[in-house]
C-alpha cells in the first residue's frame, strides 16, 4: 500500500470512528480527541478536525484531501462508544494495524447492541417504579407507574420508528403517560397523579444530552454545546407539552 492509499484509509477509518461516536451520544471533545490520537498513532501529526452534532470535517494535513461526513441520526448507545474507544486504544499502542482497526469499526457499525424492544420497555417500567419511590411517592402507586412508564417508552420507540421526528415521538409518549396516570387515579388504581407522571416520564428525560451540552460548553465547544442544549430543551418542551395537554383537559 503506497502513501496515498495509506492516507486515504486513515481518513476513512478516523471519520468512521468519529461518526459512530457522535451518532451514539459521545461528547464532541472526546470525538476530536479520539480521532487525533488515532491519527498520531499512524505518525500523522498535522491532522485537524472540526466536529459538530450534524457533521465532521477532517483533514490529515495541508497537502492531503479533506473529507466531511454528515451525522443524520443521534441515539444513545454507550456500549458502541466503548467499543470504538477500545479499537482506538488498541490502534494507539500498535496492537492492531490500521486495516484491522477499519475492519473492526465496520463490524461495530453493522452490529446492533440494543436489547430487544420488550426488554427495553421492561427496563423503562422498572425504572419508572423506582423513580416514583425516589420522589417520595406511595408504594401503592408503583404498578401504575410501572405500566405508564413502560407503555410510554414503547410508544416513543414506535412513533420514532414511524416518523423519524424526535419531537413527535416524545410528545405522544408523554401524552400517553399522562393519560394512563389520569386513568389510574380516576379508577382508584393510583393515588398521586403527579408522582406517577414524574416517575413514568423519567425514562424520556434527555439526561445524557444535558450532560454532554454542559461538558462541551465547559470544554470550549460552544457550537456543539448550544446545539445539544437546544435539542435537550426541545425534548423537555415536548414532554412538558404532552403532559400539559392531559392536565389541561
Amino acid at each position: 500500500m503506497n502513501t496515498e492509499q495509506q492516507y486515504e484509509l486513515a481518513l476513512d477509518c478516523l471519520l468512521l470512528a468519529g461518526k459512530m461516536m457522535m451518532e451514539n451520544g459521545a461528547e464532541t471533545y472526546r470525538v476530536e480527541d479520539t480521532m487525533l490520537r488515532m491519527a498520531r498513532s499512524q505518525n500523522i501529526e498535522d491532522a485537524q478536525s472540526y466536529v459538530t452534532p450534524t457533521g465532521i470535517i477532517l483533514s490529515l494535513g495541508k497537502r492531503q484531501v479533506t473529507k466531511i461526513t454528515s451525522i443524520t441520526t443521534r441515539i444513545t448507545d454507550l456500549h458502541k462508544i466503548a467499543k470504538v474507544n477500545n479499537v482506538s486504544r488498541k490502534l494507539s499502542v500498535q496492537m492492531i494495524t490500521l486495516e484491522e482497526a477499519y475492519d473492526e469499526l465496520r463490524l461495530i457499525q453493522k452490529t446492533n447492541y440494543f436489547l430487544p424492544v420488550h426488554l427495553q420497555a421492561l427496563a423503562a417500567s422498572v425504572a419508572s417504579s423506582c423513580f416514583l419511590v425516589l420522589f417520595n411517592g406511595y408504594w401503592s402507586d408503583m404498578p401504575a407507574a410501572f405500566v405508564a412508564g413502560g407503555i410510554g417508552f414503547l410508544v416513543m420507540l414506535i412513533i420514532q420508528e414511524m416518523t423519524r421526528v424526535k419531537f413527535f415521538s416524545e410528545f405522544f409518549a408523554a401524552l400517553v403517560v399522562g393519560l394512563l396516570a389520569s386513568l389510574a387515579v380516576h379508577f382508584d388504581l393510583g393515588t398521586e397523579m403527579d408522582k406517577i407522571i414524574v416517575g413514568a416520564v423519567m425514562p424520556l428525560v434527555p439526561g445524557l444530552l444535558i450532560t454532554n451540552a454542559v461538558r462541551d460548553l465547559m470544554a470550549g465547544h460552544f457550537t456543539a454545546g448550544i446545539a445539544k442544549g437546544t435539542e435537550a430543551f426541545l425534548t423537555a418542551f415536548a414532554i412538558g407539552s404532552g403532559i400539559a395537554v392531559i392536565v389541561a383537559f
